[in-house]
């Protein structure tokens, strides 16, 4: 029987990788299913919706076999991937006259804490706190790194920072850092939590800026004095400060330019938000290593972080980057290099953004079911064998 007309899709995409030079035909029929059933809507992450979904003709236990002992190699695949992504987006950077953003954070893919009689637990969990739960959380920690332009924005790269192998989410930072190699300004964005003088110099080194919020402690040295910027801030007057409009939003912003602890030149937007008072605790405060840019363009590029936010939530809510049960550390690593793959897939056949390519490859399948359905019936084969072929039977 004919091969369902989305799976071809698919296959185009991989071939446009490379992926065909590099992987054995069962392994590319895998990662088809796989990328398939990833991208159908109400998919969970296991591997009983992994195959019920992708309508794989073998059996649930060649696809446990495949994350945990096959031997294809994920790295391979997750290099091609972004050889294609690193190409991409500098080609729209060009054409548009415009920097290239990096932007740097982590997520927490909540697990079930294993009781302790439990004999398999997923490997690499432990405690993490989240900022946003406000509370420790089980599970595996993930520092991702996006590529994005204005307008599209792709996830390169993550690393398991794992608490026991002793290294920080900074250094994890710099060692994906050290793999783009690009020739476009960037800005590398993040955070408060991310800033360290060694990533900062990281960045730097490579010639890349940082615009990045900072802690209001932070030292300041106006005029040679140190000051935390929150105390700094106290003496600022609201006519000290100018209106600055980005998006929706308008900040009363002071701009600071001279050292601060670690770097010896670099701006410090000292922000409120407008209709808020000008006291410590509504204060942003904005690093920007490039003392070329202005306010407005410095805030402007700083709100493009947004889009690793988005990441996060879409591939959770929609692919599942959660959601899986394997427990092996590389089989996990695999699960995630394959979310990875299914949300690139999503943007390049949309040639948009996430959720409008999600959106039209449900459709598409929808109208590849029922085409194959038709098809099979004008060539008279049996509906038992239809039905068994779409996991019905």
């Amino acid at each position: 029987m004919n091969r369902l007309a989305h799976h071809q899709g698919i296959h185009k995409f991989f071939t446009m990788l490379g992926l065909a030079l590099y992987f054995s035909k069962p392994v590319m029929k895998h990662l088809v299913h796989i990328v398939d059933a990833m991208i159908t809507k109400g998919f969970s992450g296991t591997l009983t919706d992994l195959h019920h979904w992708s309508f794989h003709p073998n059996h649930r236990t060649t696809l446990s076999h495949f994350f945990t002992k096959s031997p294809w190699d994920e790295e391979t695949l997750l290099r091609k991937l972004q050889q294609w992504m690193l190409h991409r987006v500098e080609r729209i950077a060009k054409q548009k006259n415009q920097p290239l953003f990096v932007s740097i954070d982590d997520t927490i893919c909540q697990k079930i804490k294993p009781s302790s009689r439990a004999t398999h637990a997923i490997q690499g969990c432990d405690w993490h706190y989240s900022h946003t739960e406000k509370k420790s959380i089980w599970g595996h920690s993930l520092v991702w790194l996006m590529v994005h332009t204005m307008t599209q924005a792709f996830p390169f790269a993550f690393r398991l920072y794992d608490k026991a192998a002793g290294k920080s989410k900074g250094e994890l930072a710099i060692e994906m850092l050290s793999s783009l190699d690009v020739r476009r300004p960037v800005y590398v964005l993040m955070d408060s939590w991310y800033p360290s003088q060694a990533l900062v110099e990281a960045c730097l080194k490579k010639g890349f800026h940082v615009i990045a919020m900072l802690k209001t402690n932070r030292i300041l040295y106006p005029k040679g004095i140190a000051i935390q910027a929150k105390q700094f801030a106290r003496y600022i007057e609201p006519n000290d400060t100018h209106l600055v409009t980005v998006g929706e939003e308008r900040y009363r912003v002071y701009r600071y330019e001279g050292s601060l602890k670690g770097l010896d030149d670099a701006v410090v937007l000292l922000a409120w938000k407008a209709d808020q008072p000008m006291t410590p605790e509504h204060l942003h405060c904005v690093l920007s290593t490039d003392r070329e840019l202005s306010d407005e363009e410095i805030l402007r590029y700083y709100a493009q972080r947004w889009s690793i936010e988005c990441f996060f939530r879409q591939a959770k809510d929609q692919l599942k980057l959660d959601g899986y049960r394997v427990r092996q550390r590389r089989a996990v690593k695999r699960y995630w290099i394959l979310v990875q793959l299914a949300y690139v897939y999503s943007m390049v056949e949309s040639n948009r953004d996430f959720s409008t390519g999600l959106d039209l490859l449900r459709t598409k399948k929808g109208h590849s079911l029922v085409e194959f359905i038709y098809h099979a019936a004008k060539q008279d084969i049996p509906i038992d064998v239809v039905k068994k072929q779409l996991h019905v039977a």
